[in-house]
């Protein structure tokens, strides 16, 4: 790993932890952890780890992640730049970086009189998160906004991926490059009184119903179709249940919460158990809709 660690010596640091960057903040370190500037910098990162055969993962904002207590053995790229995070409008265009927090480019297009992402208030991550995952609720995913997407791929080529060649689906984008750069949004136009007060209402709802002041991730399970996770989790008797220092939100049965001294191998316990009393009360599988490194 020494020509990898030598020619990108001013932004790679090793064995960082990557607990602080999850928002359930359990898991070990990354081998290397890397913070490209600029593209040119992270088309050069991506090509020399695949020269080198090192594995790589891209952390966003760590808000559907789980990263293991042994971590990873490889190199973590975490878009840091303002290149990565900036956004702009032009009409009813918005581009923005995909390591743009959602939470930036809702409020800046609700700023802007652009109706669409106000929907999406609440889902936390980055922009890139969002759509690589089609990020949405019961008002509306984000994917039905996009039109374009610039990606890099493992070798660490550019391209631009048009709207013939996206497609989007519950929780899922036919996105299957390593890194999503950045995109392009056309939203529509509207009064901002109107979005900022709708947004507000959904805003509200969604802390009444979800336990966003406590250390927790995005939704743990997809809702299996025509079904909600959370609701065959809490028929099933499952809220409060607690492994070591994690517990399955009593606020909302989709979302577990982890307390301080947690490790990762507690939730995936926990995720197990309710994946079993599910199957066993109702026979549904449940799948995961966070990732685990």
């Amino acid at each position: 790993m020494t020509a990898l660690t030598e020619e990108f010596s001013d932004i790679t640091r090793s064995d960082v932890p990557l607990a602080p960057y999850t928002w359930l903040n359990v898991g070990g370190p990354a081998q290397l952890f890397i913070e490209p500037r600029t593209r040119e910098e992270l088309s050069g990162v991506i090509a020399a780890c695949q020269r080198d055969e090192i594995p790589v993962r891209l952390l966003g904002g760590g808000s559907n992640l789980l990263v293991r207590d042994e971590g990873f053995g490889g190199a973590v790229i975490h878009l840091a730049g303002e290149e990565f995070t900036s956004v702009s409008i032009d009409g009813t265009t918005v581009r923005a970086g995909a390591a743009a927090a959602l939470s930036h480019v809702i409020s800046q297009t609700v700023n802007a009189g652009l109706a669409g992402l106000e929907t999406l208030v609440g889902i936390p991550g980055t922009l890139g998160g969002a759509i690589r995952g089609n990020a949405g609720g019961r008002h509306g995913d984000i994917g039905q906004f996009v039109r374009a997407v610039d990606v890099i791929t493992s070798e660490g080529k550019e391209f631009t991926r048009q709207e013939d060649e996206l497609a989007f689906d519950y929780r899922h984008s036919s996105i299957n490059e390593l890194v999503i750069v950045s995109a392009e949004l056309a939203l529509a136009e509207e009064d901002p009184d109107s979005l900022t007060r709708r947004m507000r209402k959904l805003w509200i709802m969604k802390k009444a119903a979800q336990p966003l002041s406590f250390q927790s991730a995005g939704c743990i399970f997809k809702n299996p179709r025509g079904l909600s996770a959370g609701a065959l989790i809490e028929q099933a008797g499952l809220k409060g249940t607690r492994v070591g220092q994690c517990e399955v939100s009593d606020r909302h049965a989709n979302f577990i919460v982890t307390h301080d001294g947690a490790t990762s191998d507690e939730v995936l316990k926990l995720i197990d158990l309710v994946r079993t009393q599910v199957s066993e009360i109702h026979g549904v599988q449940l799948e995961l809709e966070i990732q685990v490194w």
